[in-house]
């Protein structure tokens, strides 16, 4: 690092005295976070009065629709601007073609109505992507031979996000990877007048061991038995590849992207928001929650303190905003 700051030799400079009192460390604190820079993933399940625990995610439930809607004005009331939503189907609802996916009343459909009709001011965030509803667990359309095809799941994807638009979707959020998918749901947004729907492109989502947790909540970690993603996920060894997919992306119609997992990849968050200076997010996945709660169970981190020092972290890495199932905890803190 070049030492040319044009501050004198010490004792001339003590950094330590802008860090003596709170007033001096607040006042030259380079970075703020706070709850307009916090999503909320919740899960949503069928059923009226519904919960169901999530065994490998403390703390964390599965919604039905009425208990989600009640949920999305707590979370209006922390100041949280966005949800993103993943629903949780029926075994009976999965198949080969994830048809299920863009039934216009599917669970996911309902859910938006019903939370833009309970809280219309709550940005709702959808996922598109096919593993909720293959009976393989896949994020596509398989071929006979096991491969994840790309161009005829892109056809899919397509029906899924203007499903979501038709009802009423905020912003659809593509976290499958496949090749061309943003361009063509774009395209397909644009020409069903849905000009203002938002994407905000998994772009740099990496196949990492880190997704167990979601997958249990999800359900699609029984259908994927052992298999996994990384024909069509990033390989964790790579950066450059990063900067290319987010570019492809928003060439092709993205608003945002987003990279996934979060803090084992802050150094592609930061890269990302230096090199193409777009809004940047990252995703504090399921196994980093898991992890965090491990510790905090055994009484290894504090809590309260961890949980906004993580977080703060993917703030001063570039991120514009964070998706974390510590949201609603974080934002009370932060009023606190």
């Amino acid at each position: 690092m070049s030492q040319s700051f044009g501050r004198g030799a010490y004792p001339n400079t003590r950094l330590r005295r802008l860090r003596a009192k709170d007033f001096s460390r607040r006042l030259v604190r380079e970075t703020q976070l706070s709850s307009d820079d916090l999503i909320l993933p919740l899960f949503v399940i069928e059923g009226r009065n519904e919960t169901q625990k999530v065994a490998s995610m403390p703390g964390v439930e599965r919604l039905s629709v009425d208990l989600l809607a009640k949920k999305a004005k707590t979370v209006r009331e922390l100041g949280i601007p966005a949800i993103a939503l993943f629903p949780v189907v029926d075994p009976s609802a999965k198949s080969d073609c994830a048809s299920a996916a863009h039934d216009a009343d599917g669970l996911a459909q309902r859910a938006v109505r019903e939370l833009k009709n309970a809280v219309p001011e709550l940005g709702v965030i959808t996922d598109v992507a096919l593993d909720p509803f293959t009976n393989h667990g896949q994020d596509g359309l398989m071929d006979h031979s096991g491969y994840i095809v790309n161009d005829e799941t892109v056809e899919v994807l397509v029906q899924q996000a203007l499903s979501h638009a038709a009802a009423g979707a905020d912003m659809v959020a593509p976290s499958d990877m496949m090749d061309g998918r943003i361009g063509a749901i774009r395209d397909a947004l644009e020409g069903a007048g849905h000009s203002n729907t938002l994407i905000m492109s998994y772009a740099a989502k990496y196949a990492s061991a880190y997704y167990g947790p979601f997958r249990d909540a999800v359900g699609s970690a029984g259908n994927l038995k052992g298999g996994n993603k990384a024909s069509y996920q990033m390989d964790p060894a790579n950066t450059d590849e990063a900067l290319h997919e987010c570019a492809l992306d928003l060439q092709e119609g993205a608003d945002m992207v987003m990279v996934k997992p979060g803090m084992p990849y802050l150094d592609i968050v930061r890269r990302v928001k230096e090199e193409l200076r777009v809004p940047t997010f990252a995703y504090q996945v399921s196994g980093e929650y898991a992890m965090h709660c491990a510790a905090f169970e055994n009484g290894w981190l504090k809590r309260e303190a961890v949980i906004l020092e993580s977080l703060l972290a993917f703030k001063r890495a570039g991120a514009d905003g964070i998706l974390t199932y510590f949201a609603e905890e974080a934002a009370q803190l932060l009023q606190d």
